[in-house]
This record gives C-alpha cells, structure tokens and sequence, in this order.
C-alpha cells in the first residue's frame, strides 16, 4: 500500500479545488449571462426577449431540486464517476443549447445542461472538503469562492461582448473547449470515493425538497419580472412554502434523509447560514441594482455599465492574498464583524452616487465593495465546515450547497421587488431604497457575527507561522 505526503495531498487537494472552482464558474457563467444576451436571442429565435426567461428560470429551477440529489448518488456511485458525467452532461448540453433554433428546445436543452451543473459542483465541492482536511479548508475554500464573486460581476460584460462581436451562440459554445479541459482534468485528478453503507433513498422527501425548492425559485423567478404574474407568484410561493415545511418536517424524523439537519446543531454552520446567507443575498443583489442605476437612471450604455462594475471584481481580487492572514491574526469573529460591517457601509455610500460623482470615487467605492465580498465569503464559506466530522460531510454539504443556491437566487428577486415598488419616486430613487434594504440585511448579518462565540472557527483557524 502506498502513503500520500501531506505535501502531495495537500497539491493534490489545491489542483482539485482549482478543477471544481472552473466549473462552478461555468455553471455560474450560464445562470446569469442569458439575461444580456435575451434581447438578441429573442430576435434569432422569433420570441419577444422577455420569453427567453423561461430558459433562464428552467436552468436555476433545475440546479436548485436537483442538488439534494447529489449528495446520495456520490455515495452509491462514486464521485469520479458522477463529477465526470455531470461535466460531460453540462459540456453536451451546451453545445445543443448553441444549436437550438426555437425556445422549445433551448429550453429542455437548459434542463439538461442544469442537471448536469446541479451534479458537478456540490460533488465536486464535496471531494475537495473531504481531501483538504481542517488544515487546509480555508485555502481550498478561498479557490471554491472566487466564482460565486466573480460570475455575477463579470456575466454582463463577457456576454456583452460576445453578442456585439460574435452572435449569442458563443454564450454556450464557449463552454465545450472548456468542458473537455475539465473532464480530462477530473479523469485524473478526482477521486474514486463512495460509502460502504447502501443508504436507500429517501423518495418523499426528495419529492418534497424538489417541489419546495422549485416553486421558490420560481417565485423569485416572477417576482424579478418587469410585469409580475400575481396569481402565478402567489401560488408558486404557497406551494414553496408548504413543501419546505413539509420536507423539514420529514427531514427531522426520517431515518436516512436525502438532506440532513442535524448540521444546524453546530454553532460555525448555523451562523454561515443564517447571517452567511444574508450576506449572500445582499452582496448578490448589488451586480443586479448596480448596472440598472447606470442605464435606466443615468443613462450609460450597456457596455459602460458593464466595465464601471468590473471595479468590484478588482477588489475582489485585490484582497485575496490577505484573507487567509486576516483569518490567521484576527479569527473568524473579527473578520465576519468587519466585511459585513464595511461591505453595508460601502452600500450606504452606493446610495449617496450621482451621475456627477467623480468615476476615480465611484472606482474606489466599488473596490471597497469588491473586498468586503471577497473576504465575508470565504469566512462564511469556510466557517460552515469547521466542525463538520468527516462521516457527516454528506450530508451538511448537500444542505450547504442547497441554501447557498436559494440565497444567491432569492438575491436578485428581492432586489427587483424593493425597485419596483418604490418606482413611484422616479430617477435613482428606486435603486436608493434598493441600497438601503440591501445595506439593512448586512447589518443583521454584522449583528448576528457579533452574537457569536469568540472561539468559533478555531478549529480550522490558519496557524500563525512563529519566527525561529
């Protein structure tokens, strides 16, 4: 038998969090990219641009029933096996959705292609929590957050520029050279890991869980509308409601539940999703307020508003290198307090932009942003693991996965909602009461950091390097 170094698996972790990192970009990349480029979609397809939505909706209805899934089928079939289908899957598929020539098809085709993204990442995620260790989680981490940072920031543009110089096609086709880098890359990289035990399989509360999640996403789907469907948001948000319930009923008695709870009882992934997941919503609703303010308010073109927002990925990257040291001298509590704290400030100062600010200030501010992002992610992503045993890692990454994904996408929804209902005031009044409510829910979250055990996170704390 051979021994792997801590060295070598510590290599070998990085290189498969880099792999997973890629592909939560692409899934990421195709969740919020559709939206810049329906206007021209709608136009090669024959429909009006608002119906390329349902090929919007349909993907993130998919990715977020379909999760709960993943976790029980790496178990029983092994998470090579599922990581590599899931990527060839989602390759395929979009290489079919460039093909489509009517919304029937892209839409079934977007079905396809989101079962495929709800099977690569959380399983994905999954082998790099399990090959990282507690000594290594805030890096593997740091590499698992970028995407969800840099996706939404930088969608509008890339799509933007793909549309204007090539046709929308490229939208998916981008993803087939990429998708075959990534499946040759998990061929070798990825682990063949499955459980012993044959857990069957919890039906009533998938159906459950699927119906719940589904109907709330659909809800916030209708609700991010410019004409919103009353009756149809109404009905999707009771049916959301009453399945959850029910699944969180079934889920606390069942036997072998297809998403376990017990996770809550620990303090580190009870704040990561509780506060965590209003931060998620927060920060997730700012590249949706932001571009909406310099084109519907301020009249800049798409192209404008697309590059001015690019500066909140500059601070999401320009503070990278320091997460870890933050983590290491000051601990998680500190950090949480204070990226949620200057990322509401950095809102609050969203409210205050005219067209007549000064582009240098409105960079600067952006940055701003960027950074408290960047940093409350990967303290809020790497805190929920801390003490998570390796045997229940299943299941609380399948939950984990699951509300990360409600959060993100019930970001946008809650943003579109506050801006039409104060559209009465006219000019950038809409976008600041959006700012405000935004910059409210970081301030719960701040408040729920305060709240929390000063020793939360030590276990997975970075060690502070002592000079000989």
């Amino acid at each position: 038998m051979t021994t792997t170094t801590p060295a070598r698996r510590r290599t070998g972790s990085a290189a498969v969090a880099v792999l997973v990192a890629g592909t939560y970009f692409m899934e990421l990349l195709d969740g919020t990219i559709l939206a810049t480029a329906a206007p021209a979609m709608g136009r090669d397809l024959g429909v009006d641009s608002a119906a390329i939505g349902i090929a919007i909706t349909a993907y993130l209805v998919t990715l977020a029933v379909l999760i709960p899934v993943s976790g029980w089928l790496t178990d029983r079939i092994g998470s090579r096996t599922v990581f590599v289908g899931a990527i060839a899957l989602f390759t395929i598929a979009s290489g079919l959705c460039a093909a489509s020539t009517g919304l029937v098809d892209l839409t079934i085709w977007r079905i396809v292609q989101g079962i495929g993204g709800a099977l690569m990442v959380p399983v994905g995620r999954l082998v790099v929590l399990r090959s990282a260790g507690r000594e290594q989680l805030v890096t593997a981490i740091a590499i698992l957050t970028w995407p969800a940072l840099a996706a939404p920031i930088i969608a509008p543009f890339i799509g933007g520029l793909l549309v204007d110089t090539l046709t929308w096609h490229w939208i998916f086709l981008v993803n087939i050279p990429l998708g075959v880098i990534a499946l040759v890359a998990a061929i070798v990289l990825v682990p063949q890991e499955r459980v012993a035990q044959r857990i069957p399989f919890d039906w009533l509360g998938s159906l459950l869980a699927c119906f719940g999640l589904g109907a709330l996403v659909v809800m916030a789907s209708l609700l991010s509308l410019d004409v919103v469907p009353v009756v149809p948001a109404v009905l999707a948000g009771v049916v959301g409601a009453v399945c959850t319930w029910l699944a969180i009923r079934h889920f606390r008695r069942a036997p072998h539940p297809i998403m376990g709870l017990d996770a809550f009882r620990l303090e580190t992934f009870r704040v990561s999703h509780a506060g965590g997941s209003l931060f998620r919503l927060a920060v997730s609703a700012v590249p949706f307020v932001l571009p909406l303010l310099f084109q519907d308010a301020w009249g800049w073109t798409a192209l404008e508003a697309g590059s001015a927002v690019l500066w909140v990925f500059v601070g999401n990257l320009g503070i990278k290198p320091a997460t870890t040291p933050l983590l290491r001298w000051f601990g998680y509590r500190p950090v949480i307090i204070v990226s949620s704290a200057v990322a509401a400030l950095s809102v609050v100062g969203m409210a205050f932009l005219a067209p007549t600010t000064p582009f240098w200030l409105l960079a600067v501010l952006l940055v701003v942003s960027g950074a408290a992002r960047s940093v409350g992610f990967t303290a809020y992503n790497t805190i929920a693991f801390a003490d998570v045993e390796q045997a229940d890692m299943t299941p609380a990454n399948t939950l984990s996965s699951t509300l990360q994904q409600t959060a993100a996408g019930f970001g946008v929804a809650v943003a579109a909602v506050v801006i039409r209902a104060a559209a009465g005031l006219g000019g950038s009044g809409p976008y600041v009461v959006a700012f405000w409510v935004i910059a409210v829910l970081l301030v719960v979250a701040c408040l729920e950091g305060v709240l929390m055990s000063r020793t939360a996170g030590e276990t997975v704390r970075p060690a502070r390097r002592v000079r000989a």
